[in-house]
């Protein structure tokens, strides 16, 4: 294992930061695999699955198995590992401006287009280089204005010329479920069956630029501009949800890690007996299909189904109950699917989304995820 530390933007004159990165294998092999945890941070469970992951990798490394280049990134966002407002960690959104720090990656798709435009040939191979140089050197000239797009640009830098990028999130309460580019959905099902995901959840695009779609989206996108050219998808990105906030223990991170190892045994980064795949729990689905449960009134949430429960529309999900009334509202299922995910804080105001769905019949269009 090799480790660096990337200096960032300092927040305020004498408050540095650096970002630690982990580096095995040898450099520029093939698949090259980035891996990072805690983008929101104060999501820990992926933070304590990139730990078990360390460990695991160090052991295959010494007995010379790291066929690839694997790149991990153990703690990915330290400017919102260090918020806290009132003692309570903020590691989702940016303090000083509100911006979530999974959404606003550069979209480097009509500068790369250009420069690639004419360059094209019929060789596949050639082609996939020739992109990821130009994507290379597109984020290079990319401008920053804060700490935060420093991250950003730090973070995509180490990802955009990967072959897989694993980015290890968390929910609320919720279980295992992923997401990705509908273009990546035989490349991850194996990830799926082996994680044991509830839910498996596609989209061209979701809205606001997150991390893993801006190193897929750009593949679809060029291979759609220059349709004459063969252009591989260069890079399959998926957002893992590993359950909820409160759900970082050693055995689930183990559990976790070790099904990544597998993962990358199948993909030829680590040399290894593939393992027989689980049977999947879910099959794909649109993102799209993926429906909010609102809160019917304001007042305390008292939950009717669990997360991970099949519900079928018009299911109590929860009841709402006034305080101060004592009238109960009830919060139904807007469609057939898997309750993935659900809100930790057990009162709700009058609209706020209580719980997702994933269903299989597309109803929503536009942005697609939530803040």
């Amino acid at each position: 294992m090799r480790t660096e530390q990337i200096a960032l933007s300092p927040l305020a004159p004498g408050a540095n930061l650096s970002l630690t990165v982990h580096r095995f294998g040898e450099a520029g092999a093939r698949p090259r695999i980035y891996v990072q945890a805690a983008l929101h941070a104060d999501e820990i469970p992926g933070m304590i699955a990139a730990h078990h992951l360390r460990e695991r990798l160090i052991a295959l490394e010494a007995e010379g198995r790291i066929k690839g280049e694997i790149v991990l990134v153990p703690s990915a966002n330290p400017i919102g590992l260090a918020q806290k407002v009132l003692g309570e960690p903020v590691g989702r959104f940016d303090l000083s401006n509100g911006i979530n720090f999974n959404r606003g990656y550069p979209y480097l798709v009509p500068q790369v287009a250009k420069r690639i435009e004419g360059k094209l040939t019929k060789d596949g191979e050639a082609n996939l280089h020739l992109i990821r140089e130009a994507l290379r050197a597109e984020l290079v000239v990319c401008k920053t204005n804060n700490p935060a797009d420093v991250l950003k640009k730090t973070l995509l830098g180490l990802a955009i010329d990967a072959d897989i990028v694993l980015d290890m999130h968390c929910d609320s309460e919720a279980v295992v479920h992923l997401y990705t580019h509908t273009r990546s959905a035989e490349e991850f099902a194996p990830l799926s069956a082996l994680l044991g995901s509830h839910a498996f959840l596609l989209a061209d695009e979701s809205g606001d630029d997150p991390f893993d779609e801006a190193c897929s989206r750009p593949w679809a996108e060029l291979a759609d501009r220059f349709p004459d050219h063969p252009i591989p998808f260069g890079c399959h990105s998926t957002t893992l949800e590993f359950r909820g906030e409160g759900d970082v223990t050693h055995d689930l991170a183990r559990a976790d890690a070790a099904a990544l190892v597998d993962y990358l045994i199948l993909r030829g980064a680590i040399a290894g007996d593939h393992k027989t795949l689980p049977q999947a729990l879910c099959a794909p689905t649109p993102l799209a299909a993926s429906e909010p449960v609102p809160s019917p009134a304001y007042g305390i949430v008292v939950f009717k189904a669990e997360v991970g429960d099949r519900v079928k529309a018009g299911d109590v999900i929860a009841e709402i109950v006034d305080p101060l009334t004592g009238v109960v509202a009830p919060a139904c299922a807007p469609t057939d699917g898997v309750m993935f995910a659900r809100i930790l804080l057990r009162f709700a105001t009058e609209g706020q989304r209580l719980a997702k769905v994933a269903g299989t019949k597309v109803q929503r269009t536009g942005k697609l995820l939530g803040a």
